[in-house]
């Protein structure tokens, strides 16, 4: 990824730990022309702990998420505390433009790792940085838009810890999940989950609901073989899964609150459909998953 910034892109404050006789400047420049992204806190750094080999790493990747990022990060902290197990949290911006970032080093939150992109990739390449960054045993995520209520994740530490899945997943249509849509999203949501029926066999009634946690196994060969950076990020990652021998799938229930702050438009909708339509030319045209394996 080409490190040159724009005009919409934000200098960064340096962090107070570097090794000794490194700069900020070098520290980042080399970050950025290496990855493409910079880690702005790191294990080291005192206000931001986090377990050397944590049971569970969430990723939280986020792009202008506005007034309610902070709220729904610290109930993120909130229910995780609650579980009583080992955690760290990811929180990865998509090029993020507004005061979000900024907002994360003035937290000062347990267990944080907040990383930076300097450009905007989408969703799926957010996830991507997040995911290969964490320690956990099982490597998850959840949106930071507050629509999914962070409860979710106590339920899917109770099912990872009783069932060891291969991944567990939110899941409007588990029959305990509290979903408020408006109906032309619930019309959304149910013509493409048939589409994904009718195309992958997939026995996954929900692939689109954004939290998940996986098994480290399941990220570390999935991971090398996905190549979407958008919405079908999730799709792809149960596509991959299956091809590689993971069926393991296990549904959680979820709470959608009505607010909606996340980008569901005809843009993003039209997005969606090509890149599954790409999962799907490349899995059974091209059997490109297959000859990477």
């Amino acid at each position: 990824m080409d490190p040159g910034t724009s005009s919409k892109e934000r200098p960064w404050q340096a962090p107070a730990q570097y090794p000794q006789g490194v700069s900020a400047e070098q520290e980042y420049s080399a970050e950025l022309a290496r990855t493409g992204y910079v880690v702005v806190s790191s294990d080291s750094a005192p206000y931001h702990p986090a377990p050397a080999n944590p049971l569970v790493s969430i990723v939280v990747p986020f792009y202008n998420p506005g007034a309610v990022f902070e709220a729904a990060l610290r109930e993120i902290v909130e229910v995780m505390e609650g579980t009583g197990v080992s955690y760290e949290l990811i929180a990865v911006s998509d090029g993020s433009t507004d005061s979000s970032v900024d907002a994360l080093g003035s937290m000062e939150i347990l267990n944080l790792k907040d990383v930076y992109h300097v450009k905007r990739n989408g969703k799926g390449a957010a996830l991507r940085t997040g995911l290969r960054l964490g320690k956990g045993q099982y490597l998850g995520f959840i949106d930071a838009d507050g629509d999914i209520d962070p409860k979710a994740l106590s339920d899917f530490i109770s099912v990872l810890i009783a069932f060891q899945p291969d991944i567990v997943l939110g899941s409007k249509r588990h029959p305990a999940s509290e979903v408020v849509y408006p109906p032309l999203r619930r019309l959304y949501s149910f013509v493409y989950q048939q589409l994904i029926r009718g195309l992958f066999n997939l026995s996954v009634r929900d692939t689109q609901t954004g939290v998940k946690l996986c098994r480290r196994e399941v990220i570390e060969r999935a991971l090398p073989l996905m190549v979407e950076k958008r919405f079908a990020f999730d799709l792809e990652l149960f596509v991959v899964a299956s091809r590689l021998g993971y069926h393991k799938f296990v549904e959680a229930p979820v709470m959608i609150r009505e607010r909606f702050s996340s980008t569901v438009d005809m843009v993003s909708v039209a997005r969606t459909l090509l890149d599954t339509l790409a999962i799907f030319y490349r899995e059974r045209v091209l059997h490109f998953y297959d000859r990477m394996t």
